[in-house]
């Protein structure tokens, strides 16, 4: 589940005058060019000129203070360019999307949390194609498996934006150094750990996946992390797309791996129960038994370090940080689960197209990360640039060529079963119900 969440088409003319008139396109003339900034700041806009007054609607499910951020990290552009961007986050983005489309009132552009739904409203002509210089511009900027997540039937719709690494455990820098634990490289090394931690007499792992109505999810994680850890990436993409049935040996192998650690005793849920307790933990309390010792590790995504307790140091060196959730085989790559968003386009506007293909941008990228708590999987975006440790780590994985980077799976599925069947079938699971059941169920409901 992701929780939370370009390219450029410059009219000809406009192209040539903003070449021509670059040492005027950025301070002068009527008042709004007053406002903007100088010459020097602007070069790396000029590209996107000649759409001066003009107004650009976004629409996302971000909202307060990430809403904040997003206005701060275009303001240049709008001062070069003289595009007003008019953004609005919304708790209810996802049904509300629709019904603004299926009423012709859809945005410019929006920030699709789905893969699926970008499919979903490419299948119904309701998306505008990218412009060449936006696919262009995310060709650039994005690796393979990113850029297929915008691409339906072969025609290219958008690139991602923001994003979050799933693949990595939470621990105490603080307690491993006074217990002489080591952080783990290999699967092997981690249940090594596992045991040598239990055996001390604390469990060494705890979950939780109570999420009110989202309920399952974080052990949908688990399963997704560990299908990209027992098998191909091309196995994880033929079982989110029904290309292998749900209750096919491979994903039961991958729900019986990830059970090595959920359902032993003997690893779990430190600070709060066995494992049916698991069922009744919610998601942002599980991993606070690290911090007063109750536990040592708790697989969840980069977004978990805005859960800690306040006051909580996240780093290196600090009370809790993360590492990455070990591959089982090395010598297959080093697979990475997350999510993110795509800026998809409803109109194909001069401006819309500057605006998407803008925020496809290495300049985009940085600008936005300089702000902080943003992570993208852009490849121009500078380390330097990225305030925050998990950040940061977050980044470098994301950027590593070793790294084979899959979507979280439930947000690929189809709706029934990604956040439907998937999330009830594994609180099932985690409350005693057999794998092959489980999985037998799920697949029953894959629509037809």
């Amino acid at each position: 589940m992701a929780v939370f969440a370009r390219p450029r088409q410059a009219l000809a003319v406009a192209g040539v005058l903003g070449l021509a008139l670059s040492v005027t396109a950025c301070g002068t003339g009527d008042d709004k060019s007053s406002d903007k900034a100088d010459s020097a700041e602007c070069a790396a806009y000029e590209k996107y000129q000649g759409n001066d007054g003009k107004k650009v609607t976004i629409y996302s499910s971000i909202r307060d203070i990430e809403a904040d951020r997003l206005d701060e990290s275009w303001k240049q552009f709008e001062d070069c360019t003289g595009i007003e961007i008019d953004h609005e986050g919304s708790g209810e983005f996802e049904a509300q999307l629709g019904v603004r489309v299926d009423g012709g009132n859809a945005p410019d552009l929006a920030f699709i949390p789905q893969p699926g739904l970008v499919k979903r409203f490419a299948d119904a002509g309701k998306l505008k194609a990218a412009s060449a210089d936006t696919k262009a511009m995310a060709e650039q900027n994005y690796s393979a498996d990113w850029l297929k997540y915008g691409t339906v039937n072969g025609q290219f719709y958008g690139a991602p934006l923001g994003s979050n690494v799933k693949s990595f455990v939470w621990y105490s820098p603080k307690t491993f150094k006074e217990k002489g634990w080591t952080v783990p490289t290999t699967w092997d090394e981690l249940i090594a750990l596992s045991d040598k931690i239990a055996a001390s007499g604390t469990k060494p792992w705890c979950a939780g996946i109570e999420s009110q109505d989202a309920t399952g999810w974080p052990a949908t994680d688990w399963v997704e992390d560990l299908m990209l850890r027992t098998q191909t990436p091309e196995v994880y993409d033929q079982w989110t797309t029904h290309g292998i049935p749900f209750n096919d040996p491979k994903v039961a192998e991958a729900v019986d791996k990830a059970g090595t650690i959920l359902k032993n005793e003997k690893y779990v849920n430190g600070g709060f129960g066995g494992v049916k307790s698991i069922s009744t933990t919610s998601f942002q309390e599980a991993g606070t038994p690290i911090t007063t010792g109750k536990c040592a590790l708790h697989r969840q995504a980069s977004f978990y370090a805005n859960q800690w307790p306040q006051g909580t140091k996240v780093a290196e060196d600090g009370d809790v940080f993360a590492f990455y959730f070990p591959a089982i085989d090395p010598a297959k790559g080093k697979p990475v689960l997350g999510g993110g968003e795509f800026v998809a386009a409803f109109a194909d506007r001069p401006e819309v197209q500057a605006v998407q293909t803008y925020l496809a941008s290495g300049e985009y990228a940085n600008s936005r990360a300089k702000i902080g708590d943003w992570v993208s999987a852009n490849k121009q975006l500078d380390l330097a640039n990225v305030p925050n440790p998990v950040d940061k780590l977050s980044v470098q994985i994301l950027q590593d060529q070793k790294s084979v980077f899959r979507f979280d799976g439930s947000d690929l599925m189809p709706a029934a079963v990604g956040t439907g069947t998937f999330w009830k079938g594994m609180i099932d699971w985690i409350n005693g119900k057999d794998t092959a059941t489980v999985l037998q169920g799920i697949e029953s409901s894959w629509p037809k």
